[in-house]
């Protein structure tokens, strides 16, 4: 077994970026879940009621029907296209993006306002003796030339 190929990989796992992606995959992919709850469990249904109670995940358009022999045994499955999936995905996905959108605002106005506070300036620091005697001495010679 080659040490050095090991001793690259864990230099290269334990580097921070590595596992400040690996914490933000995991976080990300529990947000998901959260926020597709959200979508099937609270919007869908809401939007289904506000457009007569369409099941969007229903809807499709036969191109070729089902063919069947005369007992009712399906010889072939119906050909459908299922655009009834494909607007449930499309909402999925702009409703995930939109809360992926107000989550990132969010993130960065609380990051921003941290940063604002810390870049406040400082008060200036006290003069040392020196300095304070060196403007002692510039406004005696401003005087003395006036």
């Amino acid at each position: 077994m080659n040490w050095k190929f090991l001793k690259d990989f864990k230099t290269f796992a334990m580097r921070g970026n590595v596992l400040d992606m690996a914490v933000g995959v995991i976080i990300g992919g529990a947000f998901g879940k959260i926020v597709s709850s959200l979508v099937n469990n609270v919007v869908m249904p809401l939007l289904g009621m506000l457009i007569g109670g369409i099941d969007f995940t229903s809807l499709e358009l036969v191109l070729s029907p089902a063919k069947t022999d005369a007992d009712g045994t399906v010889i072939r499955e119906a050909v459908t296209m299922q655009y009834g999936i494909f607007i449930q995905n499309t909402f999925d996905f702009i409703i995930i993006a939109f809360c992926i959108f107000l989550f990132v605002k969010l993130f960065t106005r609380l990051t921003q306002s941290k940063k604002a506070e810390e870049a406040k300036p400082a008060a200036p620091p006290e003069p040392s003796a020196e300095a304070k005697l060196l403007t002692e001495i510039r406004d005696l010679l401003r005087e003395r030339k006036q």
